[in-house]
């Protein structure tokens, strides 16, 4: 990186830094730390699930001194340019992926026959040295990386994760060894098996970190490469990158537009779902305002360009779902928070031990024993297998019921929530337009406007198209048909010109409306409902509505979360009237209506700086900052890939009842790991003493580490049976 970048970077209130050397939460909250401990740092937040840490400054300064005191505690810290609008590391992901299964299936290829060796009653001298080998390949090579971070926190006067995980499968390993040639009791399979079972946990955070990552390429990759750019009197495509502020832009029929702009040129239906939410077009004219990444679904549109780059709202989008997560208040996993406590007080009490039994009887093999059954009893094998062994039976439970996690403090988040807020469109309702009433006097009325409608190729028309053969009627046959964008359409039906829209469209051909279907029309909207007219030969014929209707699971999950005492609310983008409809019919009490996808983000944060842990469901692009904002974002699974891949917690199918599902089993799962630390901590505490009183042998100190395992494990796999309860 230049000076210049850097310089850039510091000029800012708010700095981005990407950090490199983490490996668990203890790590992100040692550096934050650091960081708010620097001259001229008002506050810090540091992500280990995106690696990235946010530094607000007082005043303009250098960010050299923060990069200094951060490689001193034995991490990296570059300032990423404030002109960036996001890091390509896809590739760089894939390759800790690869890594990190690599090492796995290294480790339980050497891991597993170790097991089978030790539980399988072999008592002869190849067996012990075969186990000997193969836990050395598994302890010492897979194992390596926790070693190596152990070794570099000792250094800088820090433990973590790595640090007990490294102490457990060396001092295992490292008795065994001394065992086999002294004759005593083995145990190499414990270092070889927590050594695998940590390893797969990395190896699922990672490919989780890694998709991540591709949710702000996706929004990205909304904007397009290049753009139809009017240079010289000619239109000209020209990479994305060289667009300029006053640039006009052509965007045709089905294309993307690439920038903001105001449309100068021509009249189309622009498919602003991303932004909006919501599945109907936006009619845009000369004055009109467009953002980069919407469709232009009909008509030939020409821009002038307003903002490119990091100005357009597609970018501020971005900036929000990367900033949200950076400022997340880091959760530090259960066994980090006792970590830097309790390894050190065993490395003391083992010192402690050793030097007690020398000055006590000078004996070297009693010292050394009564030492390393500190050590063994006080492993932290049953720590090691508390976390991974509960997610992965936990996650995997939540995979076959649809609820797939994206990390594992999402499950303490979900412990605190008190308020569930849900998306409208595609979330609570289908998200598909469907005909609802037709009301008319000709008995050809619904044939000849379904024959139109199939012809335009809108949301609309495809509704009314598919609720005609729904309803037994064959579309007639249209030819010469004409869209008016935010208007209607025309088209010709054996010889009669049908007219088909807004009651302006249908004056503007002569027709009056008249007071039965204004009345209507009036109806169908105090209900939510969007309605138009159609007529021909001078006359209104008929009124059609269409809705976008609500799941038929949604009132049973709104009930279930009101039963377990959340309060639930509806963010939308849609209109009030709208939105009141569907509330009423899923038991929603408390609507908001007409948000743009920040302001979404913003009254969560509203409700956060209140004190309350908010989730958020939601299916589109336009949900992105709000899943990202909440305490948990929760995709559905029929919604965009963004969505999903944003959200900490996605729901694979449709079914927002599978909200609630995620939310008990979360805390099901949260339950299990404390239950699992209590009881590695309880075997381990209560038999210290013991050990240090030389009351309790290594082989009894295996034993016992072994029993501590084995409930562990045990307790996790009751997580195998859990089942939601019934709304």
């Amino acid at each position: 990186m230049s000076a210049t970048d850097v310089a850039v970077a510091a000029d800012a209130a708010e700095v981005v830094f990407d950090v490199s050397g983490m490996t668990c939460g203890s790590c992100a909250a040692r550096i934050e730390k650091v960081l708010v401990e620097q001259v001229g740092v008002e506050g810090a937040a540091v992500d280990v699930a995106s690696n990235r840490a946010m530094v607000m400054l007082a005043a303009p300064g250098t960010v050299d001194g923060l990069t200094a005191a951060v490689e001193e505690i034995g991490y990296g810290l570059a300032p990423v340019p404030a002109r960036e609008e996001t890091r390509d590391v896809e590739r760089e992901d894939a390759l800790e992926r690869r890594i990190g299964w690599r090492r796995f299936v290294v480790a339980a290829a050497l891991a597993l026959p170790t097991i089978v060796l030790a539980m399988g009653g072999f008592d002869a001298v190849w067996s012990d040295w075969l186990q000997g080998l193969l836990a050395s390949g598994a302890v010492l090579w897979a194992g390596r990386t926790f070693h190596v971070v152990a070794w570099k926190r000792l250094r800088h006067g820090a433990a973590s994760m790595d640090t007990l995980i490294s102490l457990g499968t060396l001092a295992s390993w490292g008795y065994s060894v001394w065992a086999l040639f002294s004759g005593g009791a083995l145990f190499f399979e414990t270092g070889a098996a927590i050594v695998m079972f940590v390893l797969l946990g990395r190896y699922l955070e990672a490919r989780a970190k890694g998709r991540a990552s591709q949710a702000v390429s996706r929004l990205l990759e909304l904007r397009g490469n290049d753009a139809r750019v009017l240079r010289g009197g000619s239109w000209v495509t020209v990479p994305i990158e060289e667009v300029v502020v006053g640039d006009r832009v052509e965007i045709v029929p089905g294309g993307r537009i690439p920038v903001d702009g105001t449309v100068v040129e021509g009249v189309g239906e622009v498919d602003e779902s991303m932004l909006t939410g919501e599945p109907m077009p936006v009619a845009r004219r000369p004055g009109d305002r467009v953002v980069g990444g919407t469709v232009n679904q009909t008509g030939r549109l020409v821009i002038e360009v307003t903002e490119v780059g990091e100005d357009t709202v597609l970018a501020e989008v971005v900036r929000i779902v990367e900033r949200s997560r950076a400022t997340k208040a880091p959760i530090q996993r259960l066994a980090d928070r006792v970590s830097g406590i309790f390894v050190p007080v065993v490395v003391v009490v083992a010192a402690a031990t050793l030097v007690g039994w020398l000055v006590a009887t000078g004996d070297w093999a009693d010292a050394l024993r009564s030492a390393v059954a500190v050590l063994i009893i006080a492993c932290p094998c049953a720590l090691g297998l508390a976390t991974p062994t509960a997610i992965a039976v936990g996650a995997g439970r939540g995979a076959e019921l649809g609820v797939i996690f994206r990390s594992a403090e999402v499950f303490e988040r979900m412990e605190k929530l008190e308020r569930v807020a849900l998306d409208k469109t595609g979330t609570l309702t289908t998200g598909q337009m469907t005909l609802d009433s037709v009301e008319s006097d000709h008995p050809d009325f619904l044939a000849r406007v379904a024959g139109v409608e199939a012809g335009t190729g809108h949301p609309l028309g495809r509704a009314v198209e598919a609720g005609a053969i729904e309803r037994g009627v064959q579309p007639s046959k249209a030819r010469d048909v004409s869209v008016f964008p935010g208007l209607g359409a025309e088209g010709t039906v054996d010889g009669t010109v049908v007219t088909v829209g807004t009651s302006d469209l249908m004056e503007s051909r002569g027709m009056a409306v008249g007071t039965r279907w204004t009345e209507v029309l009036d109806r169908a909207g105090g209900r939510g409902r969007t309605a138009f007219l159609a007529g021909w030969d001078g006359a209104v014929h008929g009124v059609m509505t269409v809705s976008d209707t609500p799941r038929s699971s949604s009132a049973g999950a709104i009930a279930a979360l009101n039963e377990r005492q959340f309060t639930t609310a509806m963010l939308t983008g849609d209109a009030a009237t709208a939105a009141r409809v569907v509330a009423d019919q899923v038991g929603i009490a408390e609507v908001h209506a007409r948000l743009s996808p920040q302001q979404k983000a913003n009254l969560i944060e509203s409700w956060q700086g209140q004190g309350q842990a908010v989730a958020f469901v939601g299916d589109g692009v336009n949900d992105a900052p709000a899943l990202a904002t909440a305490s948990v974002g929760m995709g559905i699974g029929t919604g965009s890939d963004l969505a999903i891949e944003t959200a900490d917690v996605s729901l694979m199918s449709g079914n927002p009842a599978l909200a609630v599902t995620a939310i008990d089993l979360a805390r099901r799962i949260l339950r299990g790991i404390r239950q699992n630390l209590w009881w590695a901590f309880a075997y381990n505490v209560a038999a210290i003493p013991l050990a240090a009183a030389g009351l309790l042998d290594p082989m009894v100190a295996s034993v016992a580490m072994a029993l501590s395992s084995v409930s562990v494990v045990a307790n996790s796999l009751r997580m195998r049976n859990w089942s939601p309860a019934s709304a």
